[in-house]
Order: C-alpha cells, then sequence, then structure tokens
C-alpha cells in the first residue's frame, strides 16, 4: 500500500510539473497524457493590441516594364503600429516578386529608407495534409518586418520581370497588416539586466506615387466558445479602441541565485542488478520540495534555470520515462558504463524561459486546443526574418506582433514556432501546450512531426548571430532533446510530409539540430546563422554530460 502511495504521489508531483506554463488556470486532465488534441484553457482577458489590414491598389505610371503589374500605397498616416507584413487570398499562390515598405517614425517627420520584406514565408507554416494545414482561414503571406514604434506607411510590391510571357500576376487580394503589439504585462522594477547590441540598418530607393486605395479595416479575433458547463466570455472590445502605450521592458527575472537542486537522496538509484528502484516517498517528497521552493508560482512570467540534478528528477517522473541507455549508433560502441553511469540521463539543464504570460501573449486569439507529437527527435533552428532593428528590451513586443500576424493575419491555429530567442540570448516560450511537452508547431514545411521549432529573432544571411543567441540555442536544444533521448551531436530520420525539397512520404536523415534550409529550399535561418549550427550541436551535447 505503501509503495502505491508512493507511486501516486510522485506521478501526480510530476504532472503538476508538467502542466502547460502558458496557461492562466490548472489545465483539463487530459492535457496531461498528451493526446492527439486537448481541450485548453478558457481565454485570458483580452490584451491591447490591433492589427490594421490595408488593400492595396495600382500603382501609378512607371518606367519599368510590366510595371502596370505593381501595387502599393502611396505615403499615409495611419494609427501607430511596429511590424509590416503582406498577406494575401490564396496560401497555395506564390508572389513572384518584392515587397518594399518604408515607415515613419511616431511623432517625427522622419522616414526610413526603403526596407524589403522576406516574401518566401510559404516554408514556415504547416503540413500541407494536417489540420492547420489545410484549414480555410489560412491566407498566404509575406515575413513579417519589425520597424518598431511608426504611424506612417508607404509600400510597394513589384512582380519579377518576366521572360517572353511576361511577368507572372501578383496574387489577388493584397493587403498591408500593420501591427501594433499594444503594452505588455505589467513588470516590476527588479528586472534582470539584458544585453543591448546595436541595430541593422536597411537601404533602398526612391519609388514614384502611387494611387489611394480602399479604407483599412482591422482584424480582431472572434469571440472563443464558452468551455462546456461554463458561461460564455464576453467578447473583446474593438482593438482599434487600445490605447497605445510605451514600450514595455523586459518581463522580470527571478532574482539570480543558484540553479535548484535536489537532495542526492531522492533520486533514483540502482540495485545491485543495476534496475533502477525509486526513491522513498519522503525523499521524494523532500526533493520535489526542494525543487518547487525555487520555481516561480503556477503561470508565472519566468521559469527559473535548474540544475542539471533537479532537471534529471522531475524528468525521471514525467511521462514519457526516458530511455537509460543507447539502443545502437556511436554509442553503442562506448566503453562499458557502472551500473550509475548507465542509470544517468543524458538530459542538459533546464535553461530560464520567458512563458507566454511573461511576454504578454493574448489567449484569446489563439484555438483554443493543444495538439501534440509523439516524440521530438530534432530541432530545427529558423531565423524570424524580422530584422535587427529591435532591442533585448523589445523583444516581447517583437513577439507579440509576430503572435497576432500568424494568428490574425496568415490565419494559423497560434505563434508558429515552438521557442524564439532574442539578440540576447533569452529564451520565450512560443506555440501554447507545455515548455516540456512535445507541442506540434508550423515552423518546417513537411518536417513539424516528431520535431521542435528555434526562431532567432533577427535577420542572419549577411549579419552574424549573437554569440548569446548561439549558447541559447545549445542550452535549450541540450535540455529539449535531452527530455527524449536525443544526442545533439546525432543524426535522426523523419518522414516528409511533403516539400519542395522531398516529396511526402521520404524518409530524410538530418542532424539533431538542423537549419530549416536542410528541409526545404529556404535561405533560412540564414547563412551566418546555419554556419554557427555545429558550435551549438558540440556546446549542446557537453552540457548533457555526453
Amino acid at each position: 500500500m505503501r509503495a502505491s502511495l508512493a507511486s501516486s504521489i510522485a506521478v501526480t508531483c510530476a504532472a503538476v510539473l508538467a502542466l502547460p506554463v502558458s496557461s492562466a488556470a490548472p489545465a483539463a486532465a487530459e492535457v496531461l497524457v498528451q493526446p492527439p488534441a486537448a481541450s485548453a484553457l478558457p481565454p485570458a482577458p483580452d490584451l491591447p493590441g490591433s492589427t490594421q489590414s490595408l488593400p492595396l491598389g495600382p500603382l501609378g505610371p512607371s518606367s519599368r516594364a510590366g510595371g502596370s503589374g505593381d501595387q502599393g500605397l502611396p505615403r499615409r498616416d495611419v494609427k501607430p503600429f511596429s511590424l509590416v507584413g503582406v498577406v494575401w487570398d490564396d496560401p497555395r499562390a506564390p508572389l513572384h516578386g518584392t515587397v518594399q515598405v518604408r515607415t515613419r517614425a511616431t511623432g517625427t517627420d522622419t522616414w526610413s529608407e526603403w526596407q524589403d520584406v522576406e516574401t518566401h514565408n510559404d516554408e514556415h507554416g504547416a503540413d500541407p495534409d494536417s489540420a492547420e494545414g489545410t484549414s480555410r482561414a489560412l491566407r498566404g503571406s509575406t515575413a513579417p518586418l519589425w520597424v518598431g514604434d511608426s504611424d506612417g506607411v508607404e509600400i510597394r510590391v513589384r512582380a519579377e520581370a518576366g521572360g517572353t510571357g511576361g511577368a507572372p500576376p501578383l496574387p489577388a487580394g493584397l493587403r498591408l497588416e500593420l501591427v501594433d503589439p499594444g503594452e505588455g504585462p505589467e513588470t516590476q522594477t527588479d528586472t534582470e539586466p539584458v544585453l543591448e547590441t546595436e541595430p541593422g540598418t536597411d537601404t533602398g530607393t526612391e519609388v514614384e506615387q502611387v494611387a489611394e486605395a480602399a479604407p483599412p479595416q482591422t482584424r480582431t479575433a472572434p469571440a472563443p466558445a464558452a468551455p462546456a458547463g461554463a458561461t460564455a466570455a464576453v467578447a473583446p472590445a474593438d482593438a482599434t479602441s487600445a490605447a497605445v502605450a510605451p514600450e514595455a521592458p523586459l518581463p522580470p527575472a527571478p532574482t539570480p541565485a543558484p540553479a535548484a537542486t535536489v537532495p542526492a537522496a531522492t533520486l533514483a538509484a540502482p540495485s545491485a542488478s543495476g534496475a533502477l528502484t525509486a526513491p522513498p516517498l519522503s525523499g521524494l517528497l523532500a526533493g520535489l520540495g526542494a525543487i518547487n521552493a525555487q520555481l516561480t508560482p503556477y503561470a508565472a512570467p519566468w521559469l527559473p534555470a535548474l540544475s542539471k540534478e533537479a532537471t534529471e528528477a522531475i524528468a525521471s517522473y514525467l511521462p514519457p520515462f526516458l530511455p537509460r541507455t543507447p539502443a545502437s549508433g556511436a554509442e553503442a560502441q562506448e566503453p562499458a558504463k557502472t551500473p550509475v553511469q548507465a542509470a544517468a540521463p543524458y538530459i542538459g539543464p533546464r535553461p530560464a524561459i520567458v512563458t507566454r504570460k511573461g511576454w504578454g501573449a493574448d489567449e484569446s486569439i489563439r484555438e483554443k486546443t493543444f495538439v501534440y507529437t509523439n516524440t521530438i527527435k530534432a530541432a530545427f533552428v529558423h531565423h524570424s526574418a524580422t530584422g535587427n532593428n529591435y532591442t533585448c528590451a523589445q523583444a516581447p513586443s517583437v513577439l507579440r506582433s509576430i503572435y497576432r500576424y500568424h494568428v490574425l493575419s496568415s490565419g494559423w491555429r497560434d505563434f508558429g514556432y515552438n521557442f524564439a530567442i532574442d539578440k540576447c540570448g533569452n529564451i520565450y516560450e512560443g506555440r501554447a501546450g507545455g515548455v516540456d511537452k512535445p507541442v506540434l508547431g508550423a515552423h518546417t514545411l513537411g518536417f513539424n512531426t516528431s520535431t521542435m521549432g528555434i526562431a532567432v529573432l533577427g535577420t542572419f544571411s549577411t549579419t552574424a548571430p549573437p554569440a548569446a543567441s548561439v549558447t541559447a540555442v545549445a542550452r535549450l536544444t541540450a535540455w529539449k532533446l535531452g527530455l527524449h533521448g536525443i544526442n545533439p551531436k546525432g543524426s535522426v530520420t523523419l518522414t516528409s510530409g511533403g516539400g519542395n525539397l522531398y516529396a511526402k512520404g521520404t524518409k530524410v536523415k538530418f542532424n539533431a539540430i538542423a537549419g530549416h534550409r536542410d528541409g526545404f529550399a529556404t535561405d533560412c535561418p540564414g547563412s551566418l546563422l546555419y554556419g554557427k549550427l555545429g558550435t551549438a550541436r558540440t556546446s549542446a551535447a557537453s552540457y548533457q554530460g555526453r
């Protein structure tokens, strides 16, 4: 009976530690067993933020051949915004051409130079045959571009020069999306300092006069349906009525302290035969108490870093239970280990993570279910292609803007990536469902199953990624891949769901930490970030203790 009680309490404690961190209240029980889809929680109160959607019109006379097919908007005053992107009706229709914008800093007469918007964005999305990938809400879209606080905009979309058959037409229904992230969550003054780096710049050329377009629209999320047995939630107020607030600083970090540890007596120990035995009930409760004493409150803005010992102690009681010894491959050729060595899992210490609550995600706009994949076998690294002109204190605003653009403008069910990392190395929770769970993302078309997507905020085609960002990739993957028994320096085999490099059903071998371009013909994550992935693999393996 005592053994049964100990087992029950252990599983219960592990379940509590595994709850999705982005929710405002305890999640439904079925979420804990990781079904294909599970009921989520009622939405959080509506947060500020808005999206202006302006239809593009034909440009005026142009000296370029085929210029009559170009579309855009002349300089105009608009409500405040900080991120731009272009969407169109058919998500399967490519935009063959260029998109450039220039913006005016809020409250000034200063206009930026022309900035390029990345037009190839369909590869950052749900798999073609998934429910999200076939949703009627989907739209074609460019990558979003962070421009900072602005209240004026000008845009031109030019079709690429055609051959004998002429330029391919631009997609129908082109609209300019202007996203205001709104004010972030309330923060304390006792914040952890963040590093700053010099923002990048973009240059361009002048543009001809363009014609006026139709009035803008405002994108809002439909009122969410109330869960069974609950009263209906009040529909959010019109987002355009939200007051524009000053930029919010980075959410507060816990007071710097040693990573949480757990007494050695609480860890599972091998028996004489080498098999693991459960720790004593008193030791387990003491160990979990020691860990929880240093954890932030449930639904807090930060999850603090844990020591390797504490991370492994928690992981021992989280489903699925971890493989303890290598089955095959290079690890099988390593020298024989003692029972204690063989029992030790290769899991990196959990890094500090800013939760969705911490960066101010409006939970009312996403779909209200969590969708999981079976496991995590690999991590695909991306750059967000939003530009490098942001500060680390602005990173939560960048995330709120991308989130609104993914959901309200592009028609995705939630933020596409599972995690994001800023230029100072801060790690953020992305798609909702639990940071330690195999949440199905929309980041690498054809290879979202059994993988996670990490977006490093910025554009790294010609700009080198900060060392802090590469280190954060290593720390995050050492922990998350370790939870699933994956060696960051190893390779895995995935089955394609369809894409422009690998046909559906093709089995493909990847590095466990791969770049987006490995699974799709794209520049992402940029040549200079891609060149750092070898360093990330080596460091991640070291953090795991390999």
